[in-house]
């Protein structure tokens, strides 16, 4: 930390920091004066992308477009062959740990690829052999196809079109590839939950690709299952189709296009039109050096974030704008693909979006922010009310039995997304606390159901004060967990509840307090590096929702640490380098151009209103200033 401590230099540096983080968001902006962000480059996607369309070009159905397609599997395939890591691995990221999915993936696509990759430009033999043998060796250590399923247990979700991917390179035998039930899809949606499909909710596209090559591939000995799957064929693919966005990108994910992409080539269906439209959404979203993001982007997600985390800070001339564009982006009507009613957000303006719990939470929160309304009356019937009301009922229609709240879909089975999530939870309770602040309307309707999702949480709490997310992960801390994160986000609807000298809360705080690291900033668990996301998120959390007059008993001198730490890395410059976040419940893993940014900017920013480094802030106690 700096040497120069006096309070009348530590406010100034914290005045210049804030404005220059504030500048630095803003400065961010579209020219719609919303916000897109930029998603980390991944291997996964790339891999999963390359073989999707080199399968197609293999397949002899490209056309005119053989040509073009070839040399986006070349560069792919080039750009996997620079990134692998020195334990002949590959992460998710090119900032992420190797891990045997993302591994697997991409040495299934190198060795499927290695005869069309050899004959461009500045590839030698040696290399290839070179790069195939370190993750061969790798994927020997990890354990292969067992610690692949061992990875996501009962989910199959990721492991069987990983698997699915290795089979159509030849790498597995079809026998390992679990088969999956895609007769069920050809049920009305209304079936799902009882039949209890082995992916998650939005996977239904997989769940139907997948399925029919594997059936494809290797008939099942039950003559009845074969008669039933081959009768139902056209059923589902006719579902595929009615499911897949206009520009062809299920959930505007490169890695599930083109696992059905793959599928759909794998058992002689190049020329069906998802499979057309799939290999054009990939097509379109390569990035200019040869790779694929995991997603195209959190628009919608980062700018709730951003109108949050500014405050009074967000230009006057900018709300109106902002406010139009983040009412836009609500379904107003069934959503075609998982069949939620109207009123929720996706994480992103692109049609290949789906509504979900924690986005709706944030944009209900920022259309508030941004509209001036928070507070001050919400029931005359204009296009914010009716906006927030809709987003608050899609919320309260999703609440789980035990009282919390799910990602996407109430109640389709027990894989995580299905489950309540400590985070989203939360997140959720904030949002339905300021609307029953803004509309007498809403106070009977939300009481109830605020309650339980508060039960729900004290009921998750673990015993030495954390929360974990489902979320957010870190790739330092055992498990992939990421408590920090969780303990940060569910603290912060004690504060906005004016309930954080509750037991719980009270435990929280103290547990977030204990595991600050000893530069003064905060990783995802006690000894993990201190990120700057994770040091603003823990930053604010502590500080709560307090104004100047806040005495922070617990907690204070390590806010002061964090604000300070926080500083010294906006003054060197290098606060915005973003560190891999794992979602998935922490099984893929990506980072976002504009978390380092909005995150330090709503902690800095709540330090300013907590008149920290004044005479009566924290700061004055003697322990913080050594």
């Amino acid at each position: 930390m700096t040497s120069d401590n006096r309070p009348d230099m530590l406010l100034s540096r914290l005045r210049s920091a804030e404005q220059t983080a504030c500048d630095r968001l803003l400065a961010e902006q579209s020219e719609q004066r919303n916000w897109s962000g930029e998603l980390s480059t991944s291997a996964l996607s790339t891999a999963t992308a390359t073989m999707a369309l080199h399968l197609y070009v293999q397949s002899g159905r490209a056309g005119d477009r053989a040509d073009e397609l070839g040399s986006l599997v070349r560069s792919g395939f080039e750009w996997l062959v620079d990134h692998q890591n020195d334990d002949g691995g590959w992460g998710d990221t090119t900032r992420s740990f190797s891990n045997i999915s993302t591994t697997m993936l991409a040495h299934a696509t190198l060795t499927a690829v290695t005869a069309v990759a050899a004959a461009g430009p500045n590839r030698e033999v040696d290399r290839l052999s070179e790069v195939l043998a370190g993750s061969e060796s790798y994927i020997e250590r990890a354990g292969g196809v067992d610690a692949v399923l061992a990875r996501y247990g009962t989910d199959r979700t990721f492991s069987v079109p990983i698997l699915t991917h290795c089979a159509l390179a030849g790498l597995v035998d079809w026998r390992r590839v679990i088969a999956l039930p895609f007769e069920l899809a050809a049920l009305p949606p209304a079936f799902y939950k009882a039949v209890r499909l082995p992916v998650v909710s939005y996977a239904l596209p997989a769940l139907i690709a997948i399925g029919l090559v594997r059936f494809h591939s290797r008939r099942p000995r039950n003559p009845l299952s074969w008669c039933i799957r081959r009768l139902v064929r056209g059923r589902v693919l006719s579902v595929l189709e009615s499911v897949q966005p206009e520009h062809g990108g299920f959930l505007e994910a490169a890695p599930l296009t083109s696992f059905v992409a793959m599928s759909l080539v794998g058992c002689g269906l190049a020329d069906h039109s998802v499979t057309r439209r799939a290999i054009g959404f990939l097509a379109d979203t390569v990035r200019a050096d040869g790779s694929w993001p995991i997603d195209t982007n959190l628009a919608t997600w980062v700018t709730t974030l951003s109108v949050q985390a500014l405050g009074d800070r967000l230009p006057e001339r900018d709300r109106g704008p902002v406010l139009d564009w983040l009412i836009g982006q609500q379904y107003r009507e069934v959503h075609r693909y998982t069949k939620a009613d109207p009123g929720g957000w996706a994480w992103t303006d692109l049609p290949g979006g789906v509504p979900d719990a924690d986005d709706t939470a944030g944009a209900v929160l920022a259309v508030l922010a941004v509209s001036g309304d928070c507070g001050s009356g919400l029931d005359d019937g204009s296009a914010v009310s009716r906006s927030v009301e809709a987003g608050a009922g899609w919320l309260l229609s999703l609440q789980n039995r035990d009282g919390g709240w799910p990602t996407f879909c109430r109640g389709w089975g027990t894989l995580p997304f299905d489950r309540s999530s400590q985070d989203i939870t939360a997140h959720v309770l904030r949002a339905l606390m300021a609307w029953s602040a803004s509309s007498a309307a809403a106070v009977e309707r939300v009481e109830i159901p605020i309650r339980r999702g508060f039960e729900f949480l004290e009921r998750c709490q673990r015993d030495d004060g954390a929360w974990v997310p489902l979320w957010f992960g870190n790739q330092h801390v055992a498990d992939d967990e990421n408590p920090v994160y969780g303990t940060s986000r569910v603290l912060a609807a004690w504060w906005a509840a004016g309930r954080q000298d509750e037991p719980s809360a009270v435990r929280g705080r103290e547990w977030l307090a204990r595991v600050q690291n000893v530069d003064g900033g905060w990783g995802g668990d006690a000894d993990a590096p201190s990120s700057v996301e994770e040091t603003a998120l823990s930053v604010e959390a502590l500080l709560g929702w307090g104004d100047g007059e806040s005495k922070l008993p617990i907690g204070g001198k390590q806010v002061v640490g964090g604000v300070e730490w926080l500083m010294e890395r906006v003054e060197s410059g290098t606060w915005t380098k973003s560190r891999p976040i794992g979602f998935y419940f922490a099984k893929l893993w990506y980072f976002e151009k504009l978390y380092p940014l909005i995150f330090t900017v709503a902690a800095l920013r709540r330090a300013c209103l907590a008149g920290l480094f004044t005479e009566d802030s924290p700061s004055r106690d003697p322990l913080t200033e050594t």
